[in-house]
């Protein structure tokens, strides 16, 4: 087992204490700094009885005192349960109970979320329950023996990932120590990060992408600047002044970034990955047009199993499509319509399984859907070693040169901003509003624009307006529709059950027939953005 994300930060502070860790604006912790504020706020926790394996739900902005939290948690031998800052109360309360959670940590933005207005600066404060008030962690001396260090089970758990499954609300990926040094360390390896590189960290630290800025800028030593994105623009600085050299980002925030002429100048950049969805060709040749000389790497990964592929940069160019093969250690095979695997290495196409130690521990108190995608591996398994696989639900061609190639999912299941939404997560929300009876949730893409989420309601008189703002209430940003068409009635397949493709293209249909203004017929159905 790679070495202890926290015995790795003490190294760091060690022995390289001056140098940079974590910057947010225009704060920032050197390596010492940041190891002591770690092992500060561990003790804290334990003195607030939270034992070890406890599950601490993190829900706040990208800060400096977030990334500590989690670090702490990690310290404490405590399960941190990190939570995407743009989700509403009630989503956070379904997950702090079914995580079966023992405390949460809350900014002032969340905590005046969940109702409470007193207000409160700095440090986050701990609530052991969302309807208590959140009250100021208690002073500690610092212990320079963190539990982690001693009891660091490889096959403990280090954090639940709330992520959508392709049905039902979001599920608690359970990710074992082993998975997130491994992760850390097979990623940092593979991209050759270094000491001397500075990470952007632009994505949310709930979504395993996100959280790997942080974890392999701690395995080699590297300084990250933590970064919310908006805009392009919102780059500019960062990359033109920070002296940023890797940034990873998903297709939603590299497509319009590749378009921005002042991207050339970023001095100091070496280095682009994507994954959380498929990059358009146009806008892979835009950034490789736009930085000729940094490296781009095109990945792929599961949350159930971090990353499992990346293409190397130098194939970028004449495979601008693929996703790649499997890194050392990532175990990746392709099961065809019959149930059988294709023989290793050829060419074909089928759904892709995933194992090796980069493979997580199931779903959090969910052993249905956990034997349902976590499973023995299927006859003439190549790798003696794996006990169990991840069936991935995506379908993925295989090329001559082993090269892999995105087809789509097996499911429903929709990549919106590189997070993994539930149609039925939707679909429960617009059928909570007042009047609508039918509602139906899906993904679509036009012009090679990255997957939107299109929905459709019935009866035909419903109030878009009132709808998209109940919807705004209820759902995190990244789960909106970026369009609703309201109908008499859905389409139905021949037994009767509402016909999700059907809806689909009849979505598309208005959506044509509209253009961007907003349609409205006894025929046509209306449309609203």
């Amino acid at each position: 087992m790679p070495p202890d994300l926290i015995a790795h930060l003490l190294h760091h502070a060690e022995y390289r204490p001056q140098r940079m860790a974590l910057r947010a604006g225009d704060r920032e912790l050197n390596y010492a700094e940041l190891a002591h504020r770690v092992l500060t706020m561990a003790a804290a926790l334990r003195q607030m009885d939270i034992k070890p394996k406890a599950r601490l739900v993190v829900w706040a902005n990208k800060r400096l005192e977030t990334v500590v939290a989690l670090l702490a948690a990690l310290a404490a031998d405590i399960v941190f349960v990190p939570l995407h800052p743009a989700l509403r109360a009630p989503q956070v309360r379904d997950i702090f109970n079914r995580s079966q959670a023992h405390g949460l940590l809350v900014d002032v933005p969340h905590a005046v979320a969940l109702g409470f207005s007193e207000p409160f600066t700095g440090e986050l404060r701990f609530s052991p329950h969302p309807d208590q008030i959140p009250q100021e962690l208690p002073e500690t001396e610092v212990s320079t023996h963190p539990p982690a260090l001693s009891n660091g089970d490889p096959h403990r758990l280090a954090a639940l990932l709330y992520t959508s499954g392709s049905t039902g609300l979001p599920k608690g990926v359970m990710v074992t120590r082993a998975n997130l040094n491994g992760g850390a360390s097979a990623v940092s390896r593979y991209l050759d990060l270094n000491a001397h590189d500075e990470l952007l960290a632009i994505l949310p630290l709930s979504f395993d992408y996100g959280l790997s800025q942080v974890t392999t800028a701690l395995t080699v030593g590297a300084g990250i600047t933590l970064q919310d994105y908006l805009l392009p623009n919102d780059l500019k600085k960062p990359l033109l002044d920070g002296g940023i050299t890797v940034l990873a980002g998903t297709p939603g925030l590299l497509i319009p970034l590749a378009r921005q002429a002042w991207l050339s100048e970023a001095p100091a950049l070496r280095l682009i990955t994507n994954s959380g969805g498929k990059f358009p060709l146009a806008s892979v040749r835009a950034l490789r047009s736009a930085r000729p000389q940094t490296n781009i790497f095109l990945m792929y990964g599961l949350t159930e199993a971090f990353r499992a592929s990346f293409l190397p940069p130098d194939e970028v160019d004449d495979h601008p499509d693929s996703v790649g093969r499997a890194f050392e250690g990532s175990h990746l095979e392709l099961l065809d319509a019959t149930g059988r695997l294709l023989p290793a290495q050829a060419a074909g196409e089928g759904e892709l399984l995933q194992g090796g130690p980069l493979v997580t521990a199931g779903y959090f108190n969910d052993p249905e859907a956990t034997a349902c995608r976590f499973r023995a591996p299927p006859a003439g398994w190549p790798y003696p070693e794996d006990n169990r696989v991840v069936y991935s639900g995506d379908r993925m061609r295989r090329d001559a040169q082993g090269r892999l190639y995105f087809l789509g999912r097996m499911d429903e299941q929709i990549k919106s901003q590189g997070m993994r939404v539930s149609p039925e997560e939707i679909e429960g929300a617009a059928l909570q509003f007042d009047g609508v009876t039918e509602a139906l949730a899906f993904g679509y893409q036009t012009d090679g624009e990255e997957t939107r989420i299109g929905l459709v309601v019935a009866p035909q008189t419903i109030d878009l307006d009132a709808l998209q703002s109940r919807l705004r209430a209820h759902l995190a940003p990244f789960q909106m529709p970026a369009n609703t068409v309201a109908v008499d009635a859905l389409p139905r397949s021949n037994n009767g059950k509402l016909d999700r493709q059907a809806s689909r293209a009849l979505f598309l249909d208005r959506r044509a027939a509209s253009s961007t203004k907003r349609a409205s017929s006894p025929n046509s159905g209306t449309l609203a953005p």
